[in-house]
């Protein structure tokens, strides 16, 4: 019986180690935080329960793919609710513009809002349908172990006809006159820790997702998920160590012998999984002269997603103005962008969104668990001590727009990008790994397997096919994939 060790578990680590363990072999995963998901965290506050992201869920079919694939049924472990209107969008003038499935609702804030846009969503929607059906298609489940991997013809047309040198401003300003409207949709961009003044049109494909498709919660809080995928690999007789770090991978002879962990022991391997962000779990781990292929210089060279202030405000009362979603936004999202990937500073008119998951499900919070997110600048030297009286532009913006938290106010907890950094072993604090505003690492992230260790995988956001919780879990899909392949 092959032995698999897994750094991480995180959606990605977690989703191999399931279907790994089902096709026979015997697997480990190491976690050294005391909750499995990575940074799918759950947070109780007092009476008050909270997801550390993520709070917006879409492809519900990738997490149940991993439950059927295992020998069980979804249903028996998530229950998931659809959020036909999901997002309301708030703007300082007093503009509201919710986003829905429902496309009558959209049109007629449309000929309220961008007369344009009206005339143009149904093209529109067929445009994103078609970036996503490609993407999927062509990029999702494909793995890229060498450069050979690139020379596939159909993988060139594929990759040509994604919009890969246009920005999603630039797309979105073909479909939509209203600036506003355009901010709306561009934030999509962000999902994967990037900026929608550079970042490729290819990832409007996220509309697709949000617009017809539909976004969903997870009874109980999206962490069911990470929860649901380490019961059913327990089940199968997989060993699960929290609490627990790696400290070394053993590497002799280009191949990785085992890993070293805190408390003395030695575990053997014949595959290793890394999971987590490669930027700072592979140097951190393996000696430089074993991986010339990602040395420190490279690694250096790649530009870090944004991170993330985040706090989580439990209230007294339940505020009738909230939904599950909402975002407030700056009156300049461009400058945003500009503080935060040319500055390194923290944006001075905060974009802010805000999840209230005890809207859908009334069970996690006596009044609001308010989630509430500041995009914030990967770490520096300059900005580490940046976020500290933070809190207070946060709370004041919210009050412009009506919601006075602080004045009803029975919990809180702020997790600065610093915390991130620590806790999820996250380079720079980077939340997405490796941003998408160079072309380069848009399309042709790090590969899923170490070109110098052959017994090396990696899965997670920092990898292909890239962020965000489903591509995270195709991700541990794609690798539990390649490593069956090995034996056979």
């Amino acid at each position: 019986m092959k032995r698999v060790v897994i750094i991480g578990a995180g959606l990605g680590g977690l989703a191999a180690a399931v279907l790994l363990q089902k096709k026979g072999f015997s697997v480990t995963v190491i976690e050294k935080n005391e909750h499995p998901g990575g940074k799918m965290m759950p947070v109780k506050l007092g009476d008050y329960e909270f997801d550390f992201g993520p709070n917006t869920m879409t492809m519900p079919a990738v997490f149940n793919r991993v439950i059927e694939e295992a020998g069980e049924r979804p249903e028996d472990y998530l229950e998931w609710i659809k959020l036909d209107h999901h997002t309301n969008n708030h703007f300082s003038d007093g503009t509201t513009f919710a986003m829905t499935t429902d496309r009558e609702k959209m049109l007629t804030q449309f000929s309220q809002l961008d007369v344009t846009a009206k005339q143009m969503y149904e093209k529109y929607l067929a445009e994103i349908e078609r970036l996503y059906t490609i993407s999927e298609q062509e990029f999702f489940y494909r793995t890229f172990t060498s450069w050979r991997d690139y020379l596939d013809p159909k993988l060139f047309r594929a990759l040509t006809s994604v919009r890969p040198l246009q920005s999603m401003e630039a797309f979105h300003r073909h479909y939509f006159q209203n600036e506003q409207i355009r901010w709306a949709f561009n934030r999509y961009a962000t999902y994967i820790g990037s900026s929608p003044y550079v970042s490729p049109a290819t990832f409007s494909l996220i509309g697709h997702l949000e617009m017809t498709d539909g976004v969903y919660y997870v009874k109980g809080g999206n962490t069911t998920i990470a929860e649901s995928f380490a019961r059913i690999f327990q089940k199968l007789g997989g060993d699960l160590r929290l609490g627990t770090k790696v400290l070394s991978v053993d590497v002799e002879q280009k191949r990785a012998k085992g890993v070293k962990l805190d408390n003395g022991d030695a575990l053997s391997a014949d595959f290793v999984v890394m999971n987590g962000d490669l930027l700072s779990v592979y140097p951190e781990l393996v000696a430089e002269e074993d991986r010339p292929h990602f040395s420190d210089q490279k690694i250096a060279h790649f530009e870090p997603s944004i991170s993330a202030y985040v706090i989580l405000a439990g209230t007294k009362t339940r505020n009738p103005n909230l939904i599950h979603h909402q975002v407030y936004f700056t009156d300049d999202y461009q400058n945003e962008f500009r503080e935060l990937f040319d500055k390194r500073t923290y944006p001075t008119d905060p974009t802010i969104y805000v999840c209230n998951s005890s809207y859908t499900d009334r069970n996690r919070a006596p009044g609001d668990n308010l989630f509430i997110l500041v995009n914030a600048p990967a770490l520096t030297k300059e900005n580490e001590e940046m976020g500290g009286n933070y809190k207070a532009v946060v709370y004041e913006k919210l009050k412009r727009f009506g919601i006075d938290v602080q004045a009803d106010l029975v919990e809180e907890k702020v997790i600065t990008p610093g915390e991130i950094k620590s806790r999820f072993s996250a380079y720079k604090g980077a939340l997405y790994g490796v941003s998408s505003n160079r072309k380069i690492d848009s399309f042709l992230r790090p590969s899923n397997q170490s070109k110098d260790i052959k017994n090396v995988y990696f899965t997670g956001g920092t990898t292909h096919p890239g962020g965000g919780s489903p591509m995270v879990t195709i991700s541990g899909m794609n690798v539990a994939k390649l490593i069956e392949e090995c034996v056979k």
